[in-house]
């Protein structure tokens, strides 16, 4: 008997305007042997919560609107991960010989069949919606936890024997065998599933911490118990793939993995620290994305100034902030849209962060004499309009980057300063001539990255506090447009989806650059770049605030001033 008419009765009820599409998603479902459910759920036909009330009155059985888990001991331990994970069921309470098991498909027949195997214990069914269960899962088990039981039981195969050779690792590529490279795959599954940018796998004194940085901020991952058994071959895996040597475990190294995930290429920085309780690995993962002004939300009026900045044919433009502030982002969009069929663009970096099509890019390779200084010296002789180096690190690279401005190249390139007019005493510091700054250097670009607000769920802020904003510097006028986060299932309950640049830029006008010249103090140099139209890093910021974007307190976190 065909469960269509019923799943669609049901899909109607929830909220589904389209019952042909419904109709049609259902039978190819069916026709695949797959499951009816997960195919509506898919297709978001319909509003996940009410399907599963519907659901569960239709089939009889309870609907849990929470979970009544307690996470404090771990699910590892009462029920067996494998068949949960499988089966993508969620256990709820345990009492004796009594067992409730979540699912959010009644229909899924193997699912009952193999508890009713594998598990002598009396099952109670009750229905939760997917995202519950699948939170659930992964809260309670821990990344990678369906390979665990068979890894601690010794089935997999010497490591050491391992082929060294450079791989690209598919991660969407089935293996029915469980292996440390499974487990390894699955952290990295779960970390771009999360939009990570960093893995951290962190040795403790009793356990194995894996921490994954979203949106900025670190977040620990749960895992399965006694992880630390594993800890060894997990770190060699990582290192085999990376091409380093697993034998080296005092002194740190560095390599690079090769990824794929449906098709997509991921390059995955690696960096191992030994410490006091065993290697620390760091993972940076480099997805390809498609690099270009709109990505860095700029406002209109400073979006048309970097336009006119980025038609000059000559001269220096630098982007300032400490790490991580997104510097190569914004010269990687600049690039973009300076990368035409007319226009020869040459790149220094330390790394090559991501392949830019029609771009030729360096590394900087130290060890074999290739430098800043002598790749720059050697660009220049290849006939480039464009240059971009990846940082101004001293003196040489500096004169050489100048000297390519003022004969007629545009040149772009990073320095680590707080602000924007900091860059300028900061080239002074370095002992560059103050005239060569002012007739060179045509723009000082600051940025810093702070959290998005999630548009689902952010709601506007009540009760502001007047004098407070008057102590910040935010302006009062602006009261009624602040907003705040809540946190919802789009971002995870944090409130927050995506970063997003807040941007100082002091263009060297000719007041500013008689300024240079007269070797003024940095409170002069700023005070005329603010009077010359220079919007500071904050006040960029509240003006984010005011639009809904961002929160007070994401700016008031990254901006000093």
């Amino acid at each position: 008997m065909s469960l269509i008419p019923l799943v669609t009765e049901i899909a109607l009820r929830s909220g589904c305007g389209d019952k042909p599409r419904c109709e049609a998603v259902l039978a190819e479902a069916q026709s695949k042997r797959g499951s009816l459910v997960e195919a509506l759920l898919d297709a978001e036909l319909v509003n996940e919560e009410d399907f599963a009330k519907n659901l569960a009155n239709g089939s009889g059985l309870e609907f849990f609107e929470k979970s009544e888990l307690d996470f404090s001991t771990p699910l590892h331990n009462r029920f067996p991960a494998k068949l949960a994970l499988r089966h993508r069921l969620l256990p709820g309470k345990i009492d004796g010989r009594d067992v409730s098991l979540m699912t959010f498909d009644p229909f899924d027949i193997e699912a009952r069949q193999a508890v009713g195997r594998e598990l002598p214990k009396d099952v109670t069914w009750v229905i939760g919606t997917r995202y519950q269960i699948m939170e659930g899962l992964r809260q309670g088990y821990g990344v990678g936890a369906e390979n665990f039981d068979e890894l601690i039981e010794g089935r997999e195969a010497v490591l050491e024997d391992d082929d060294l050779a450079q791989e690209v690792t598919q991660l969407d590529e089935e293996d029915e065998e469980a292996s440390v490279m499974n487990f390894v795959n699955q952290i990295f599954r779960e970390a771009l599933r999360e939009r990570a940018t960093d893995i951290h796998i962190e040795p403790l004194d009793k356990n194995l911490r894996i921490r994954y940085r979203i949106d900025g901020s670190l977040q620990e991952v749960t895992v399965p118990p006694d992880i630390r058994a594993l800890q060894a071959s997990l770190i060699s895996r990582l290192k085999i793939m990376a091409q380093l040597d697993i034998a080296e475990r005092r002194l740190p190294q560095d390599g690079r993995i090769n990824l794929e995930l449906d098709g997509e290429p991921i390059d995955v920085r690696v960096a191992t620290i030994p410490s006091v309780n065993g290697e620390s690995v760091s993972l940076r993962l480099l997805t390809s994305k498609s690099f270009d002004m709109g990505m860095l939300g700029l406002d209109e009026e400073l979006q048309n100034t970097i336009n006119e900045l980025l038609e000059a044919p000559n001269g220096i433009i630098l982007v300032t902030g400490p790490t991580g502030s997104g510097k190569s982002t914004t010269l990687y969009a600049f690039l973009r849209q300076l990368n035409t069929k007319a226009t020869r663009i040459v790149t220094i970096e330390d790394p090559v962060e991501n392949k830019l099509d029609g771009v030729i890019q360096i590394a900087v390779k130290p060890e074999i004499g290739l430098t800043f200084a002598s790749g720059l010296r050697s660009i220049l002789r290849g006939d480039p309009n464009i240059i971009m180096v990846g940082e101004m690190r001293d003196l040489e690279t500096t004169d050489i980057a100048i000297r390519g401005a003022l004969t007629g190249h545009l040149v772009f390139s990073t320095l680590h300063t707080n602000d924007s007019v900091a860059g300028i005493t900061r080239l002074l510091d370095m002992g560059v001539e103050p005239f060569l700054i002012a007739s060179s250097v045509r723009a000082f670009l600051a940025q810093r990255l702070v959290r998005k607000l999630c548009h689902q769920c952010r709601k506007k802020k009540e009760d502001v506090d007047i004098e407070y904003l008057k102590t910040i510097g935010y302006p009062e006028d602006w009261k009624d447009s602040i907003m705040e986060a809540v946190g919802c299932r789009a971002c995870r309950d944090t409130g927050y989806r995506g970063r997003m640049a807040i941007i100082e830029l002091c263009v060297v006008t000719p007041e500013l650059s008689e300024l240079i010249t007269s070797n003024a103090t940095y409170n002069e140099l700023k005070d005329q770049a603010v009077n010359g139209g220079m919007k500071t890093l904050r006040n960029y910021g509240w003006g984010k605030v005011a639009a809904g974007e961002t929160t007070l307190e994401e700016v008031l976190s990254n901006v000093d001033h």
